[in-house]
């Protein structure tokens, strides 16, 4: 009760009224009073017909004296307050900021702990703070410390819950000044807050404020925050030697989570340096691997094709026992899929099925995706139609799968069928779709084809990307119209697409075929000018140029520069320069080459074998000049 009267002799100051207001305002607060103890048992106030048409009288005073009654419980004074707030009144005048802590007041007293958080978030309006926080901190030296504490720490996470920010920052600021706490928890509410708009760099500020204040207990959800924060950033060693400072000087103690973190980060980087780093720190500190740990580092494992420690790590977690998720057999699939090994891939999903953990879309468009590139279509149609039969709808990326699968068999009607079933379900073709059916379609030489479902796709609004250029340009080439094919090569970069290795080798190869060398070798020489390296096709194409043009000594000698480079050669390679040989009579130098050729363990074809019969037929056109080829090697 002393706190109402401290509250009254607060919020009474400089209050002054002449003798027949005054006397109207005691009554009405005397009548609203009794309806309130009249309707004790509801949560509504229904003023009766009287006083009814006295309400438009009410002022801040008849508005702090009914609240801070002592007489009514908290859920009457709610009742008034919501009847007041209905009823449209200036929260600026009748429901001001005093009104709101004397409610507030009443509502801590009472331990109504929600309900206060709940009067306090509905002073937000259109994602603005309608209360004054420099009218709440004027009177704090008259309320309660407690309540004041809970106040402005109710009042921060408000601010936090709302993105105020620069609100929320005040409010730290004036409780620091005056002593008050602010909740860890409240504080790591902020931060959440921050970083999941995006706003990293006053996250990390933060909680340096945080550190600084002197008041705050940091728990580890808060550090470890933080150190994602960094690491998100880019700065994975900030956040490795925030998390060491904080353990040295005793702070806060990183566990698992922190870790994860940091690993992760590492993983994300490529940087192996880093992994084994954080490893040896878990190692050193005894902290054990979670699922979370082992998820990580199977993924990076994976990724270095070290399928061994893969197996090491997925069987350390059977020993001990570890409940492991959908995630971890999903990942595992995923990278037997790609590897081409069907048979451990599908046996880790039997397992999991076994165990009752469920496979989900991802885990099916994992298995999918391996037994659609090995060709396997009737085993990837039982496995669609198992998914579905569970209740799970597959999605795009399961659908182009499927095509892409079709397609590697050449079966393009069924792949064109495919898409049909999506056009029905309602599900939008995108840029994949279209490119993964016009190069199933160039692979069967139905070019005509192909360029209609490209047409299709620009029509569709679809955005084509660099591999949607470059079947375009393959078509044209196949189509012999190279003048097209080297403008629209030119037209990418003005879209915004970069020609990549295999667009520059698919115009190199129609170059070479033409025997328009010139332009072939100045595409060889642009593309490294733009960093990017030639591979075994661009030198084959470029060979095989050369020696339709009848210069073998050239094409000789591209093939020891892309022997220098370390790109082995394979059987077209190979083939194009025994046949270059064997036209010009040069038998030992192409038999040579086969040896080596077989050696590598490369198989040649009819036409080696027809090329280098042939060449045994005609007399060396180099006379004396014979060219061995560890000359050219």
């Amino acid at each position: 009760m002393s706190s109402q009267k401290t509250l009254l002799r607060l919020f009474n100051k400089g209050l002054s009224f002449p003798s027949d207001q005054q006397k109207l305002q005691i009554e009405l607060v005397n009548k609203i009073t009794q309806n309130l103890l009249i309707s004790n048992t509801t949560n509504y106030f229904r003023p009766d017909r009287e006083l009814q048409s006295m309400i438009s009288c009410i002022t801040p005073h008849v508005t702090y004296q009914v609240l801070s009654n002592p007489n009514l419980p908290p859920h009457s004074l709610l009742s008034f307050f919501n009847f007041l707030r209905s009823r449209n009144f200036n929260i600026a005048h009748i429901l001001d900021i005093k009104a709101h802590v004397i409610l507030l007041s009443r509502l801590f007293e009472a331990r109504k702990f929600a309900t206060m958080k709940s009067i306090l978030s509905s002073v937000v309006i259109d994602g603005k703070l309608c209360c004054p926080i420099p009218g709440v901190v004027s009177l704090v030296g008259e309320l309660d410390p407690h309540f004041a504490e809970k106040l402005f720490d109710m009042l921060f996470r408000v601010c936090s819950d709302n993105r105020l920010f620069e609100e929320a920052f005040r409010v730290f600021d004036y409780a620091k000044t005056m002593g008050l706490g602010i909740e860890e928890r409240s504080c790591f509410v902020l931060l959440l807050a921050l970083k999941k708009c995006g706003e990293l760099d006053l996250c990390r500020r933060f909680f340096h404020r945080m550190l600084e204040s002197g008041r705050i207990q940091i728990r580890v959800q808060s550090l470890t925050l933080v150190v994602d924060v960094l690491c998100r950033g880019g700065e994975v060693e900030k956040a490795k030697e925030l998390m060491a400072e904080m353990a040295s000087k005793d702070i806060v103690k990183p566990t698992v989570f922190t870790y994860n973190t940091l690993l992760n980060a590492y993983v994300r980087r490529k940087d192996q340096r880093g992994v084994d780093e954080i490893l040896r720190l878990m190692e050193k500190e005894q902290v054990v691997h979670s699922l979370a740990t082992y998820s990580i580092l199977i993924q990076w494992y994976a990724s270095l094709g070290n399928i061994g420690e893969v197996e090491k790590i997925f069987e350390e977690m059977h020993e001990r026992n570890l409940e492991m998720d959908s995630h971890v057999y999903t990942t595992m699939i995923n990278w037997y899929s790609r590897l081409g090994n069907i048979k451990r891939a599908s046996a880790l999903f039997d397992e999991m099925t076994q165990k009752g953990i469920l496979p989900n879309a991802h885990t099916y468009g994992a298995l999918l995706c391996g037994v659609c590139k090995v060709g396997q279509m009737e085993a990837a149609e039982i496995l669609l139609e198992e998914m579905q039969s569970k209740g799970i709808d597959p999605n795009i990326v399961i659908f182009n799968t499927m095509i892409d699968g079709y397609c590697r068999r050449g079966l393009i009607d069924e792949a064109l069928r495919v898409q049909d079933i999506m056009a029905r379900k309602e599900i939008e073709a995108d840029v994949f779709t279209y490119n993964i059916i016009a190069c199933g379609l160039c692979k069967v030489h139905r070019y005509e084809e192909a360029k209609r479902t490209l047409n299709a796709m620009l029509e569709k609004g679809v955005v084509p990307n660099v591999v949607s250029f470059t079947t375009f340009i393959e078509i044209h080439c196949k189509e012999g119209n190279l003048a097209e094919a080297e403008w629209l090569f030119r037209d990418m970069e003005k879209r915004g697409e970069v020609p990549n290795v295999v667009t520059y080798n698919t115009l190199i190869d129609a170059y070479s075929k033409n025997e328009k060398m010139k332009q072939a070798h100045m595409l060889k020489t642009e593309m490294v000018e733009k960093g990017l390296l030639p591979d075994v096709y661009t030198y084959t194409s470029l060979i095989h140029g050369e020696c339709i043009a009848g210069r073998v000594n050239e094409a000789l000698n591209l093939f020891n520069e892309m022997s220098s480079k370390g790109i082995i050669g394979n059987i077209a390679t190979y083939t194009s320069v025994i046949s270059g040989l064997s036209k010009e009579g040069r038998a030992d130098e192409a038999f040579k080459l086969y040896d080596e050729m077989m050696g590598m363990g490369l198989t040649p074809d009819d036409r080696a074998y027809a090329a280098l019969v042939g060449s045994l037929h005609k007399p060396s056109s180099h006379g004396n000049q014979h060219h061995e080829i560890g000359e050219h090697k």
